[in-house]
């Protein structure tokens, strides 16, 4: 079977290497990022300062297809062939608009859709190109998806970001992205993770899929300032 890879060139890599280059120079401040973007190993030195509000978690269907339906994303991927198992699923890359334009322009056939994020068509001013938005039992979305993260240097003084943080964002946050660390799943194995918060508790159900294709599936609750241990014995119990 082909290694796991949903970014063979390590573009999203390069994007934010460059990026944290430009924060340890002090060409920047900050730097702000779609946290499912952000590696599950951070550099010590530039650590996760604040995590906003969740927008929508979930990913959606754009086109009203479902012969031929494209992501770029692996995770994506595995999970749309076992909903759609009729449809012939291919990988689409590209930014969002690029990605539209290729589906509005016929290049993927007729009849076809996109996966994509929920929440980024929703930011864009595109929530209009939505026919389905996906549960997660349906597709398990990746990590940290719809939070938007603030990242600094480990001796800056952020307190002035604490209008923006998000308390329960940042424990989910914490949560999913531990259970994806003890995965592996910084070496592109594809894995999904969606956490809540209700009160006091902390829900995680988590999605690994090995190399075999099998699909692997798991949830455990307990109080939230225990969200990345949640994490790690979710995992663990995944893998058995």
């Amino acid at each position: 079977m082909t290694p796991f890879s949903s970014d063979p060139q390590g573009i999203k890599g390069m994007f934010t290497q460059e990026i944290e280059s430009a924060l340890r120079s002090g060409e920047i401040d900050i730097a702000v990022h779609s946290l499912k973007d952000l590696p599950v190993n951070m550099s010590p030195d530039l650590p996760i300062v604040a995590y906003s509000r969740r927008g929508n978690p979930f990913d959606a269907l754009v086109g009203t297809g479902c012969d031929v339906i494209g992501s770029s994303s692996l995770r994506r991927r595995l999970q749309v062939s076992r909903l759609y198992p009729s449809a012939r699923v291919v990988s689409v890359r590209g930014n969002v608009g690029t990605r539209l334009r290729k589906l509005d322009a016929g290049e993927l056939g007729v009849n076809s859709g996109l996966v994509l994020a929920a929440c980024g068509l929703e930011r864009l001013g595109m929530a209009g190109r939505i026919s389905r938005v996906f549960t997660a039992d349906e597709i398990m979305p990746s990590p940290g998806q719809g939070i938007i993260a603030c990242q600094g240097k480990i001796d800056g003084n952020y307190s002035w970001l604490s209008c923006v943080n998000d308390s329960d964002s940042m424990d989910c946050a914490i949560a999913e992205r531990s259970f994806s660390r003890c995965l592996g799943a910084g070496c592109n194995i594809p894995a999904g993770a969606y956490a809540e918060v209700d009160g006091d508790i902390l829900t995680l159900r988590g999605l690994f899929i090995d190399d075999t294709g099998n699909f692997r599936r798991g949830v455990l609750s307990g109080r939230h300032e225990e969200a990345e241990y949640i994490g790690v014995k979710l995992a663990g119990g995944i893998l058995g």
